[in-house]
């Protein structure tokens, strides 16, 4: 039996949807800025990645907003992997933040991630590693 074509329509909106919105660097900053507040920070590094490879990747060939976006993407991964202790990956994220959009903010945020993963270092035992 054939299916009336209005069982096919979600279906189709859905694809259409998933298709469109897939390139949308704002979409995936946003999605990861929601998964970090619900305590999916996997997801949310997944999708901050996601938002700096399909955003334009020459800062030069950017408009205002679209560096702005990427800041925010950079800024979300070094507050996830902050959140996750991995602070050196933490720092380079905060690093190019700062580059991208120099704010008083963004200059304080590296710093605290910088002494964040000094004390860290300091509270391992020496000779031993940190997982």
């Amino acid at each position: 039996m054939i299916k009336p074509l209005a069982a096919y329509i979600p279906l189709y909106f859905g694809l259409l949807l998933a298709l469109g919105c897939g390139q949308d660097p704002q979409r995936h900053v946003d999605l990861g800025q929601w998964y970090y507040e619900k305590g999916l920070v996997d997801d949310s590094i997944l999708e901050f990645k996601e938002a700096i490879r399909v955003a334009p990747a020459d800062p030069r060939r950017m408009n205002r907003d679209e560096v702005g976006l990427v800041a925010r993407a950079h800024r979300g991964l070094a507050i996830a992997y902050t959140s996750k202790q991995w602070y050196e990956m933490a720092l380079v994220e905060a690093r190019k933040t700062f580059e991208l959009h120099p704010t008083p903010e963004n200059y304080e945020l590296q710093e605290l991630i910088r002494q964040r993963g000094d004390l860290e270092s300091l509270s391992t035992p020496s000779g031993t590693q940190s997982f």
